[in-house]
């Protein structure tokens, strides 16, 4: 019988929740519903065996997940949580109201899923050159904003191009804006992580540089990313799980009428699991694994033949242009204290 060696596969993800299972949990976690289907996870991570466990560096992580953006009641709602969770952090991480920032959009404006960064700052209000001329208003911060592309595209090393930058400006703390990758398709296009424990530009697609943290450019960092890719390999493990979960659902609520009206069922939610045997009868020694097991075991199968696929959903030009507006307007209010209104920027 074939042996399957799992322990080679290592799931690529930037997000830290999706490294929690039923086994693997950190004991500095905390859950929290802010409004209707609006959840804020806060961890803070601060010993090396969890920092080893979950394959992510010591800091805190604040994850906002929500269900949908694409319409102005939902979009303010979820504005108005990022914004009062990121102003949250910079309070944790005792930053001055009057502390100058540098905000560094990485990414490549030219790939719509990795256009997180830079299109983002086309929404902030940049006050630097104010600063530089003469008296501003009170309750204004001096924000500054640098986009250094790609080394591909560029030649130069992302951190170069930042550490350069930094010694030139010279900010109080640096903010990075980037698009991650999730192992989750709940997650996608579904969630904020902001965190200071830094990043590695190019780590959520296997070509990781050096980190921009505090540790190399000698300032905080804090980091706000969305994941707007996922390996093919999930959808298909996560496929499976589904199909378990709607096996269970059908077949305790077969004779549900009310069901039958429906034109859709959400399913995901419903946590009554089949058993062992029953999902050996559908699946074979497949339907026992778990769903960790089941992941490894997808990207064992379709790694060799080169077809995990990193994919996107087909509406991410808009899904983009609604989430840079959001994390710019949001970063707008959670920086100033002025009393304005940022939605024309």
């Amino acid at each position: 019988m074939h042996e399957l060696d799992l322990t080679k596969y290592q799931i690529r993800t930037d997000l830290i929740v999706d490294s929690f299972t039923t086994e693997k949990h950190c004991h500095n976690y905390h859950k929290k519903e802010i409004k209707k289907d609006i959840y804020l996870e806060e961890v803070n991570i601060d010993t090396e065996e969890e920092a080893k466990l979950f394959h992510k560096k010591k800091g805190i992580y604040k994850t906002i997940t929500f269900k949908d953006i694409t319409d102005s009641d939902n979009f303010k709602k979820v504005e108005d949580v990022f914004s009062d969770t990121f102003r949250d952090m910079l309070r944790e991480n005792d930053i001055k109201p009057n502390a100058s920032v540098l905000i560094i959009g990485l990414g490549n404006h030219k790939s719509t899923p990795d256009a997180l960064g830079p299109k983002s700052l086309n929404h902030i209000l940049v006050t630097r050159h104010l600063f530089n001329l003469g008296q501003v208003e009170d309750g204004y911060r001096c924000v500054s904003i640098f986009s250094p592309g790609v080394t591909g595209e560029t030649g130069i090393e992302t951190k170069d191009s930042i550490l350069a930058m930094v010694e030139k400006v010279k900010p109080d703390f640096v903010i990075v804006i980037d698009a991650l990758a999730t192992s989750s398709i709940e997650r996608l296009n579904k969630t904020i992580q902001i965190s200071n424990a830094g990043i590695t530009p190019g780590s959520g697609v296997n070509n990781s540089r050096i980190s921009i943290e505090k540790e190399t450019i000698n300032l905080p960092v804090m980091v706000i990313g969305i994941p707007t890719i996922i390996d093919s390999a999930v959808i298909v493990s996560n496929t499976i799980t589904y199909m378990l979960q709607k096996f269970s659902y059908d077949k305790n609520n077969f004779h549900n009428n009310k069901d039958k009206l429906k034109a859709k069922i959400d399913y995901t939610n419903y946590h009554k699991s089949l058993n062992k045997k029953e999902k050996e009868l559908l699946l074979g020694i497949v339907g026992t694994l778990s769903e960790e097991e089941l992941l490894k075991l997808v990207f064992e199968v379709l790694n060799p033949i080169d077809y995990n696929y990193m994919v996107t959903p087909k509406e991410i030009d808009f899904l983009i242009d609604k989430m840079t507006l959001l994390i710019g307007h949001g970063l707008n209010r959670s920086l100033h204290n002025a009393k304005r209104n940022y939605d024309n920027i």
